[in-house]
């Protein structure tokens, strides 16, 4: 793989607060944390909570042997790189702990946020470690048990022409139904990664990039391995140990939660829901929605199934089924059931010696609802660390910016307006004065005109006010006719203006959650990965505009 001689970083910091779509919770969770401090098990900007994180991860009893065998098996299949099969072994310490982060399978990596997240939780492994001696391992579970195929399918990059272009998988067998995890590629995968190196701006990184997406998506391969492959390719060489949610090796490990869960129905739900209405009581937003009734697994026998309470039984799909029935089921067979999103992280924590999660806005969101869920079933809840959350822009859009002293968040709206206000700013002074002044000095004199008429003929008046719009018209499609010359003179600007806004807010869309990490891999080549994951910035109250 070439190397890119790029390694500079550039910082500026960006008070998350001023973001318009940052949430109010992440927002006193960085600022103003002590009214959030009931719903979370500690404050991860507190080093002290940091320590009682790990001393209740590694009381916690667990099946270290059995969860390796689990993952060596996982990483065999795909062939990881030597680190990222060092730090599973190392997870049969008893002292050893997991930062963990994860997401669904999106199609080629997804976006750049997942990458963030997992660079995100291997800093903060490597870091703890360092400062307490502690073995600590990265984890990324693969989110691979969710069959909405929309949410995994598409990707967006950057053209030469600075163009947003979405590729999407075609529609495989069993897709919208089945769990992504079980969906195979078949020949189409060759074409739509053919589609993206086709579609991408040619750089001396491109055969790369698209090399290594081929060799990920090979026909054959679960949705799910794939994205999984990808990521040891991008990041296994870092330490980062992926694991996919769908393996039925591992669900014996968790039968004793997916038992509690059928054993006390409802309980869940009403625990997670009564959080959520302390959060919105204090003007913050409960991300979970919960009802009567609901239980927090789906059955996956016979497709992808919830689990409901009714009239003292569980309904799967119109079929009763009574509850010591179930119960026993889940402890047999656990392999037929999977968690929702309220139980998905217990399970995650009692397969791992989880210290922290690394998540979104969102999985922030819904962990807040968690605490009492944690002590129902007995597991330690692990500290939330949001991810780092950065636009990435290069020189040249750093330079445009700095310049015309322009506010990157003016990027987003796609029309013309702030185009329009940057190109008149541009004007000489002496223009925007005359006009300026001949509209005060029209406006002034007609005033004096429409006050004088009616003493002559009062009906004059309406026709002096309209003589008044005329000219005031007439002046304003002049400046816009001027406004329109400046834009063909300095067409430069233009296409600086437009080329910075594609970047940053492609199709007006935050950029981390829209365009694909490759893109950014076929700009900078393996030195973008190396030089963020040498020193990624991290606080949970910033957004980053980084500049590569």
């Amino acid at each position: 793989m070439q190397e890119s001689s790029a390694s500079a970083i550039t910082r500026t910091a960006i008070d998350l607060r001023s973001l318009p779509w940052a949430s109010r919770l992440a927002s006193a969770y960085a600022y103003d944390f002590a009214p959030l401090a009931p719903f979370y098990a500690g404050n991860p900007a507190d080093p002290a909570a940091w320590d009682d994180a790990i001393a209740r991860a590694q009381a916690y009893p667990r099946q270290r042997d059995a969860v390796v065998a689990v993952l060596e098996k996982q990483q065999a299949r795909r062939g990881a790189p030597a680190a990222a099969t060092a730090n599973v072994a190392r997870l049969r310490d008893p002292r050893a702990v997991a930062i963990v982060t994860g997401q669904q399978a999106g199609l080629f990596g997804g976006p750049l946020y997942t990458l963030l997240k997992a660079l995100t939780a291997i800093e903060v492994a490597r870091d703890l470690e360092t400062r307490t001696g502690t073995p600590v391992i990265p984890i990324f579970w693969i989110d691979s048990e969710d069959h909405d195929w929309d949410e995994v399918a598409t990707t967006t990059l950057l053209t030469a022409d600075h163009d947003a272009q979405s590729i999407t998988m075609p529609k495989l067998a069993g897709a919208g139904d089945t769990p992504v995890a079980q969906l195979r590629l078949d020949a189409r995968a060759v074409a739509t990664v053919a589609a993206v190196g086709e579609a991408l701006p040619p750089t001396e990184f491109t055969a790369d990039v698209v090399a290594t997406l081929r060799a990920a998506y090979a026909e054959g391969r679960s949705m799910s391995e794939a994205f999984g492959c990808l990521l040891e390719a991008w990041l296994g060489s870092k330490g980062l140990v992926v694991y996919d949610c769908s393996c039925t090796n591992a669900k014996p490990l968790a039968a004793g939660v997916f038992a509690h869960e059928l054993a006390h129905p409802g309980h869940t739900a009403a625990l997670a829901g009564a959080a959520g209405e302390r959060l919105a009581a204090l003007g913050f937003h409960a991300q979970v929605t919960t009802h009567a009734g609901g239980v927090a697994l789906f059955s996956l026998e016979h497709g992808r199934h919830a689990v409901r309470w009714h009239d003292g039984a569980y309904d799967i799909n119109g079929v009763r089924v009574e509850q010591a029935a179930l119960v026993e089921r889940a402890r047999t067979t656990p392999s037929a059931f999977s968690p929702n999103v309220l139980l998905r992280p217990l399970v995650q924590d009692t397969l791992f010696p989880t210290v922290c999660y690394v998540g979104g806005p969102a999985e922030l969101a819904y962990q807040g609802q968690l605490r009492d869920v944690y002590a129902h079933f007995g597991i330690p809840m692990p500290l939330v660390l949001p991810r780092t959350t950065a636009t990435v822009i290069d020189p040249p859009a750093s330079r445009f910016l700095s310049k015309y002293d322009f506010s990157w968040l003016r990027l987003q709206p796609q029309d013309e307006h702030a185009l329009n206000e940057l190109l008149e700013s541009q004007l000489p002074p002496s223009v925007e004065a005359s006009l300026h002044a001949a509209s005060g000095a029209i406006g002034e004199r007609m005033a004096q005109v429409i006050a004088a008429v009616p003493v002559i003929d009062p009906t004059l008046e309406g026709a002096a006010r309209s003589t008044l719009g005329r000219m005031e018209h007439d002046l304003k499609t002049l400046h816009n006719k001027i406004i329109h010359a400046a834009k063909k003179r300095d067409e430069t600007l233009r296409r600086q203006f437009v080329r910075t806004r594609s970047l940053v807010f492609p199709e007006g869309h935050i950029q981390e959650r829209t365009l694909g990490a490759f893109v950014f891999l076929n700009k900078y080549g393996p030195a973008f990965i190396d030089t963020l994951a040498g020193d990624l910035p991290r606080d949970a109250g910033t957004h980053w505009l980084l500049t590569l």
